[in-house]
């Protein structure tokens, strides 16, 4: 998956924002590339964990042909999935799952099916 400069901006920024607490929200992703980020709302209001709240229209982006990835940050973890995410997955497993830790600024993307983690690789923008 391709998350380009000005995606990961938009991650950075409301990640930020939403400090102390763990900030969340969906990418949505077109042949492997991150078009835009939809920021939502922490209805956890946690540093641990989230519980994301957005537009109920963004889940129509997949009617438009989009694969939503969900994102949330991690305050000083790494970007990886901590066991919270893991026994939490619910309606996310399977899907691309990115987290962005503010502490190194490192982005990661995963999928989660059951217990097993594999790792979504990210590719450079290629421009």
């Amino acid at each position: 998956m391709v998350i380009p400069a000005e995606v990961r901006a938009a991650l950075l920024e409301h990640a930020r924002l939403e400090e102390p607490n763990e900030a969340c929200g969906l990418l949505l992703v077109r042949d492997a590339r991150a078009e835009r980020y939809e920021p939502g709302r922490n209805a956890a209001a946690s540093p641990y964990r989230f519980e994301l709240e957005v537009d109920p229209e963004v889940w129509f982006a997949e009617d438009a042909g989009y694969e939503l990835a969900v994102f949330h940050s991690h305050l000083s973890s790494p970007a990886r999935p901590s066991r919270t995410d893991v026994e939490n997955i619910g309606l996310w497993e399977g899907r691309p799952y990115v987290i962005l830790s503010l502490r190194t600024g490192e982005l990661a993307a995963f999928r989660i099916r059951g217990r097993r983690i594999d790792v979504e690789p990210l590719a450079p923008d290629p421009g």
